[in-house]
């Protein structure tokens, strides 16, 4: 678990979100009770509960990318899911455990990584040797690699053709190998199992026709890539990794619950309001505490962080039920971005979308740059746009940009090379006139 402090969270988080200061400063402190609640002794730690999180703020202004990053310092399991796509137990629809079992494949996926690189040498060696074992096989003389003296010959031409295997003279040579045949992963990332689609038919049919392996011909490049991936799993104890997982999700897994303030009850005591109150009654002893089974053991939710959000226009957090309320104590409320975070957005990030177009543009070997006033006049645009049809925040600079630079990515690189600079003027003209248009600007950014 990290154990970065809350000031160097917040330095973190600066480097790919801009403002929300308060949002940064709350998830960085509950990300470091939680390394404290680790150096606490068992009977101690055991009664200290995560202080889960309400955000409360507009699409587009930074509540997913901050749980999202939090979860990516850390090296936490993290899941997103939205709170609409749950129904009341009964009812067509996922259950609201399934968060958490999507939560452990996440779990999984992040340990199976980290054996996997435990492993690499060993796991290398043995991918070496076995093709080693191939080659040698071959009816081809390799006598011809080293001199005519007998005495451990085979020793020595096996020495050659490994070093020749290393410096790659037999990457492009295809060989026969058998492998193992798989009728399900060893593991599934991040998906339930009501997500995976599987031919029953086919699978059972496999299943029993007692055939375990496979013949195929490959590269040796590409039977370096399958052997490796048999080889980790060979080498990785299954028991192991999955209690691993388990207390990982258990300790450190975060699930950010989107689009919270959908299944708030608005005062009706009939339709929509009796599925939404029975999903919060279903959500509410996942969120206290409870066991949920999954395929790798039964996981209890007492101490995973539960951050949720909603942009709370029509609904208040108050209409939740107040038993779920009182399992989110820190509440943040995330403000509108201005067109100087426009800017920033645009600009300052180390994703920043300015930066990702130039490096688009720069794989062929054309080099994009903005006069300052041009940046200006885009995110004046994109708040502007914002104000007239719908904000949706930072989303919005996504198809201000994809406008912007459409014809340059098109003509890039038959009729466009060495550089292209976007000026104020050029910004103008291919934005002006949709951003005039509201019924433009509605359809069109």
């Amino acid at each position: 678990m990290s154990c970065l402090t809350p000031h160097q969270i917040v330095a973190e988080l600066d480097k790919y979100i801009v403002g929300q200061t308060v949002a940064k400063r709350a998830v960085a402190i509950a990300l470091r009770n939680r390394w404290r609640r680790q150096q606490l002794p068992p009977e101690i730690r055991a009664e200290i509960a995560p202080k889960n999180i309400l955000m409360i703020g507009p699409t587009g202004v930074g509540k997913t990318e901050i749980a999202r990053r939090l979860a990516r310092l850390t090296g936490a399991p993290f899941v997103k899911v939205e709170a609409t796509k749950y129904t009341e137990v009964g009812y067509v629809g996922r259950d609201v455990e399934s968060m958490v079992r999507d939560l452990v494949d996440n779990a999984v996926s992040l340990v199976y990584q980290e054996f996997r690189e435990k492993f690499k040498d060993e796991a290398e060696k043995r991918v070496e040797n076995r093709i080693l074992d191939i080659l040698m096989k071959l009816p081809e003389d390799w006598n011809n690699l080293v001199p005519s003296d007998e005495t451990g010959r085979k020793n020595r031409v096996r020495a050659k053709l490994r070093q020749l295997l290393r410096e790659g003279v037999f990457d492009s040579r295809t060989i026969e190998v058998v492998t193992e045949k798989k009728e399900l992963p060893f593991f599934v990332t991040g998906m339930g199992l009501e997500q995976i689609d599987i031919d029953f038919q086919n699978f059972t049919e496999r299943l029993f026709s007692g055939k375990k392996s496979q013949r195929r011909e490959v590269t040796v490049e590409e039977a370096r890539k399958l052997f490796f991936e048999e080889e980790v799993e060979a080498l990785v104890n299954k028991e192991e990794m999955q209690a691993k997982a388990i207390e990982l999700a258990e300790n450190s897994g975060i699930i950010f619950i989107d689009e919270i303030d959908k299944i708030a009850a608005t005062g009706s005591a009939h339709g929509p309001d009796v599925s939404r109150e029975g999903v919060q009654r279903d959500l509410l002893p996942i969120v206290e505490g409870t066991t949920v089974k999954t395929r790798y053991g039964y996981v209890k939710t007492d101490h995973i962080l539960f951050i949720a959000a909603g942009a709370f226009h029509r609904a208040k957090p108050s209409d939740l039920m107040p038993e779920l309320q009182g399992r989110f104590p820190i509440r943040v409320e995330l403000s509108d971005l201005t067109r100087e975070d426009f800017i920033k957005i645009l600009t300052e990030p180390e994703n920043a979308l300015i930066k990702q177009y130039q490096a688009l543009l720069q794989s062929e070997n054309v080099q994009l740059t903005f006069e300052p006033a041009a940046i200006e006049l885009i995110a004046d645009f994109a708040y502007r746009v914002n104000q007239s049809t719908l904000n949706i925040g930072a989303r919005r600079l996504y198809t201000v940009m994809e406008k912007l630079l459409e014809e340059v990515s098109f003509d890039t690189p038959d009729a466009i090379s060495g550089s292209f600079h976007v000026t104020r003027d050029y910004v103008s003209k291919r934005l002006g006139d949709i951003v005039k248009d509201d019924d433009l600007s509605r359809f069109i950014l």
